[in-house]
C-alpha cells in the first residue's frame, strides 16, 4: 500500500509571517515611544496619525475628521456650550485634583485629536509641576525645546508662565499647583491665546476664583 505523505504542522514558535487578521479587525500595532528628532512624514494622500507626545500605546487607525466629540467618554470635555472668554474663545472646564490635572489634560488632548484637530493647533500649559514631556524635552537643552515649538507641527507643552509660548486655536490649561495668585495670572493669559477654545482641568472653586479675578 503507498504510504500518504503527512501534511505539514505549523508551530506557533516557528518563526514566519503572521496571519492576516479576518475581515473587520484591525491588528493592534505599537506605537514607537516618541523621542527627540523629527517624525517621518506620511505616505502621500494618507492622513498624518496623531500621537501624544510621551504616550506610548496601540496606533490608532487612519481617520477623517469627525463632527463632535464622542459623549460617552468619561472625565473628558465635551463639545464646549455657551461661555465665551474675553479674548472670544470658548471656555470649557474639566474638574479634577490638583494630582489628576495632567492627566486630564492628556486625555482632553487625546479627544481633540481624535476629533480632527490637528497637533499644532494645540497648547498645553500647566501652572504646577512641568508637564512629563517638556520636562524630557527641556534636558536635551532649551534650543532643541524651543524649536519644536516655533515649528508648529506637534501639541506643544510648557510652563503657564512661560512668556515664550505663543497662542494657539486651542489651550489646555493643566491646574496642578501653585497658588491661588499664580492661576489668577496664569488663566486669563491661557485665555488670551486661545483663539477659538480654552480647555481648564483643576478644582472648580479655585479655577472660577482665579477667572473672576482676572477675566
Amino acid at each position: 500500500m503507498p504510504l500518504i505523505p503527512e501534511e505539514p504542522q505549523i508551530h506557533e514558535s516557528v518563526p514566519g509571517p503572521r496571519a492576516t487578521p479576518a475581515a473587520g479587525r484591525t491588528a493592534p500595532t505599537p506605537r514607537p515611544v516618541p523621542g527627540p528628532g523629527p517624525r517621518p512624514a506620511p505616505p502621500r494622500g494618507a492622513p498624518a496619525a496623531s500621537a501624544r507626545p510621551g504616550k506610548p500605546g496601540p496606533a490608532a487607525p487612519p481617520r477623517g475628521p469627525v463632527a463632535a466629540p464622542p459623549a460617552q467618554r468619561t472625565g473628558s470635555p465635551q463639545p464646549p456650550v455657551g461661555t465665551t472668554g474675553t479674548a472670544g474663545a470658548q471656555l470649557q472646564l474639566i474638574p479634577a485634583p490638583a494630582a489628576g490635572a495632567i492627566d486630564a489634560a492628556d486625555e482632553a488632548v487625546d479627544l481633540l485629536l481624535d476629533s480632527g484637530r490637528a497637533p499644532g493647533e494645540i497648547l498645553v500649559l500647566t501652572t504646577g509641576e512641568t508637564h512629563p514631556w517638556a520636562a524630557h524635552e527641556l534636558s536635551f537643552g532649551e534650543a532643541s525645546y524651543w524649536a519644536q515649538h516655533d515649528a508648529v507641527d506637534d501639541v506643544f507643552y510648557a510652563d503657564a508662565g512661560a512668556e515664550r509660548a505663543t497662542g494657539r486655536p486651542v489651550v489646555v490649561v493643566a491646574v496642578n499647583g501653585g497658588t491661588d495668585e499664580v492661576a489668577a495670572r496664569a488663566l486669563p493669559s491661557a485665555m488670551a491665546r486661545a483663539g477659538t477654545l480654552l480647555i481648564v482641568c483643576g478644582d472648580p472653586q479655585q479655577i472660577n476664583t482665579a477667572l473672576g479675578a482676572g477675566v
